[in-house]
This record gives C-alpha cells, structure tokens and sequence, in this order.
C-alpha cells in the first residue's frame, strides 16, 4: 500500500501546498486506486506523477466544503478523455451526488463510464474480500466524516519444502494448501493445511481524518490504527482558535494518536500561515507528545511495507 498525497495545504491553495487529496495506492493488492477528497487542481497534481485516473475505482469525500470538492468535476471529466471506462463509485454526505448531477447537466458533461454514488452514514459503507471501510461523523461545521480502512487477514505462506518433504507434488494441490483445504495424496496420506501453511498475517489499518477539531469520534475511528492521516490546520498556540473553526491543531492530533495508540502519525490539511521556516517547531510541538509524527507535503509518497512505514 501506498499513500500519495497530492494536496495538503487548507482553505485556498498556495504555493507551496494545493487543497485536500489523496491517493491510496492498492495496486499491489487489489489493482485499485482510491481517492480520498478531491480538491481545486488535483487532476494537474496527478499530472506530475505516474498515477492514471482510470485506475480510480472509488472515490471517498469527507465533507462539502470546496477545498475538498472542487476538483471532482474536472478530475472525472478527465477520466473520460483519458480511456477510463470502468465503473466509478463515489461516497460522501448527502447532497454531493445533487451537485456533481447538476454541475454536469449544465455543463453538458457525458461521462464514458458507469458513476454511481453511496451517501455515507456512520458504520460499514463499504466491503469486499479484502477491505472493510468504515465512516464515523466527526465534529466541523458542516457534516464531515472519517474513514477507517481495515485490511482483512492476509494468508499465510506455503512453506512449499515442508510440502514438499511430506509428499506432495508439484502442482495444483499445493494451491489447495495455501487456500486452506486439506488434500490426499495418491498413497492415501492425508496432508492438513494448517501442518503446512504459516499463520495469517495481520492487515493494515488505515485512518483517514477529515476536518473535524478535536474529538473522541476521532479517536475511536483511529483506534490501534497503523497510521492516521490528521488535519493540522493550526499549533498549539491557537487552540480555541482552532476549535472555533471546526479545526483541530498539531498537538491536538498528537493527542488523538497518543490516546488510539496508533503507530504512524501524519499530519497535513495545514494552513497557509504557516511558512517553510515555521515547520521544524511545528512538527517538533507534535512529536512531543507523538514521537512517529510525520509532516506531509505535496507529492510526497508513504510505503506501508512489513508493519512499517517507509
């Protein structure tokens, strides 16, 4: 897995940061791509990269507000143009699929693929054999939600020279064993797939915040998580400010990782005040209270490999 932060700045975008989006690469995986809000410009952020569009199967938007929007139209315009006829599904809070049906009806935009939408509620709003996305109301001033992001189990290897020493050929019955079923041999041995298959090996959890000020909505949505993405629109010297505004601070975020005893902590949606020279202490008041805090930037990218973030 990994994470592509194509915009992290908050508000308007600036020179050195766009608005909200992210990538989260599960090529390796499932072949997919989810997007995770899509603001002003983030099809020309994807321009500087080698990610393709068409590769987006979902798209996951935590509020309405345009920072986190306002990309969407033109990002799914571009789809079409650039060979993308797989379907699409988009989740988000009511009144997102009104806009985007209405934005294209006056536009007279076609898309050349299926889109289809989820309107999010709090719990399960998404499943497969290999995911479970879950969606929990934070607390901004408008309806915003977080996304937790649970890997199920992955199989165990094939210890194929221990197969092997009990008999068994090469061939299909050693795809038996990796899937969990027990085969027969020609002799009439019976091999268990448990006596030849590692255990399971845990999954990811991932914790992606939108906008919200400090809350224990947050905190559970992140809870044991292997990283979280958290906005840091403001430091800890701006707190009620902060709060004022539905935003939380660095440190704020620190404390929602220290109390859900996450590994990784990465911040971004950090506000245009806050200037190059300004970052070192910023970063440095959060780790103070979470040592594993990262500071995001435009473009940068997060391999999750072997429980670690690289």
């Amino acid at each position: 897995m990994q994470l592509h932060f194509l915009g992290t700045g908050a508000g308007m975008p600036s020179k050195e940061r766009n608005t909200s989006a992210l990538m989260v690469k599960l090529l390796d995986e499932i072949s997919e791509m989810w997007l995770f809000d899509c603001g002003e410009a983030t099809q020309h952020q994807i321009l500087h990269t080698s990610l393709k569009p068409r590769k987006v199967s979902k798209i996951f938007i935590t509020h309405l507000h345009g920072d986190h929007i306002f990309g969407l139209p033109g990002f799914l315009s571009s789809r079409s143009f650039q060979g993308g006829d797989e379907p699409l599904t988009i989740f988000g809070p009511a009144g997102l699929q009104q806009w985007i049906e209405q934005t294209f009806s006056l536009s007279k935009t076609h898309l050349t693929y299926p889109l289809h939408f989820v309107e999010v509620q709090e719990g399960i709003v998404y499943e497969d054999d290999c995911f479970t996305v879950y969606a929990k109301e934070l607390r901004h001033v408008v309806p915003c939600y977080g996304y937790r992001i649970e890997q199920k189990d992955l199989p165990g290897e094939l210890l194929i020279e221990k197969a092997k020493d009990l008999g068994v050929p090469k061939g299909p019955l050693l795809g038996q064993l990796k899937r969990g079923h027990d085969v027969v041999l020609d002799n009439g041995d019976v091999i268990q797939a448990k006596d030849v298959v590692a255990p399971a090996k845990k999954g990811f959890t991932l914790t992606i915040l939108g906008d919200t000020k400090y809350c224990e909505e947050a905190v559970q949505l992140s809870m044991g998580a292997d990283i979280i993405v958290h906005e840091a629109t403001f430091d800890g010297t701006t707190t009620d400010l902060a709060a004022n505004y539905g935003h939380a601070t660095n440190v704020e975020a620190a404390k929602v990782a220290q109390q859900a005893r996450a590994q990784y902590l990465l911040l971004n949606h950090l506000s245009a005040r806050f200037l190059p020279q300004d970052l070192p202490p910023f970063l440095a008041e959060a780790q103070e209270t979470f040592p594993q805090t990262f500071l995001t930037s435009d473009q940068a990218i997060y391999s999750w490999q072997n429980n670690t973030l690289l």
